[in-house]
């Protein structure tokens, strides 16, 4: 299998080769780095368009070059810069030429540092994918370190759909130790009568959250060994405190399920991942929904 990295032919980034090549530390697969060159559809056969389809092709492919010449270890990372209707649609079709097992590209450049913003291929591409897509943090940095450490953000219901069950086979694969984590947002602050009434809302959330968790991960070592799994829950007054409220290691990934609403065996993000990624200080795997 191959992990797939693509990057615009305008800008290249070092971030989203510096994530995969640490995933690939952990899985053992090839990484191939990829440039999508838009093109009109059909083809008109103009020589000006022509020319300059070249030369954005040419001056990519030696831009990847260059990303790829950067990467220390001594890996071997094909390039390929490849022409489609769409960024998004390129990839996707690489993705399928190289079966590859994810998608790896890197935040928008509007981003804060460290942070992961979605642009508006990142966008479409999370929303069309059939396989996980991973996003690398603004200036993620490059590390001779593997992973070490996966956590899956468990919504509830929106989650009923596999993510937990493929977090767990990655973590074993991968031989990282796997978390779970449940976010809330408390819109009051302080005591009194309300404050005290959502301490005890957040609280019998909190439970089901983690009785959910737990009925789930029983069912999942009937089939497979699961090692020791932390759940925790992470509580702020904006999506933000509650991110921030839980630790983080270095080595980590945050992995997302594909909303509810989302077509099965395809990403779709909803509300409350979108608020989540925004906010995330790793970077993040976002997994198709398997049922």
């Amino acid at each position: 299998m191959t992990i797939l990295v693509g990057f615009s032919t305008s800008r290249q980034s070092d971030a989203p080769i510096n994530l995969a090549t640490r995933i690939a530390r952990n899985s053992g697969e090839r990484v191939v780095a990829a440039a999508v060159a838009e093109r009109a559809w059909p083809p008109k056969a103009d020589p000006i368009e022509d020319a300059y389809l070249g030369y954005v092709t040419a001056t990519a492919r030696q831009a990847l070059k260059e990303v790829v010449a950067r990467v220390g270890g001594g890996l071997e990372i094909p390039t390929v810069v490849h022409q489609s209707t769409s960024v998004p649609a390129g990839l996707l079709d690489l993705a399928a030429e190289h079966h590859a097992s994810m998608v790896v590209v890197g935040s928008s450049s509007s981003g804060l540092l460290g942070r992961v913003a979605l642009g508006s291929v990142t966008d479409r591409l999370v929303h069309t994918a059939s396989l996980p897509v991973a996003i690398a943090p603004r200036g993620y940095p490059p590390t001779p370190q593997p992973l070490t450490r996966i956590t899956a953000a468990y919504g509830g219901e929106a989650d009923h759909n596999g993510l937990i069950g493929a977090v767990a086979q990655l973590a074993k694969s991968w031989s990282v130790a796997i978390r779970i984590v449940s976010f809330t947002v408390r819109r009051v602050s302080g005591g009194g009568p309300i404050g005290s009434a959502e301490d005890l809302v957040v609280n019998q959330w909190a439970q089901r959250m983690q009785d959910e968790i737990m009925m789930q991960l029983n069912t999942i070592r009937d089939s497979m060994a699961v090692p020791d799994v932390d759940i925790v829950i992470g509580s702020g007054n904006t999506w933000r405190d509650a991110v921030e409220s839980v630790p983080w290691e270095s080595g980590e990934l945050l992995a997302l399920g594909s909303g509810a609403a989302g077509v099965s065996a395809h990403v779709f993000l909803g509300s409350a991942a979108a608020k989540i990624i925004r906010h995330s200080p790793v970077p993040v795997l976002i997994m198709p929904r398997l049922a």
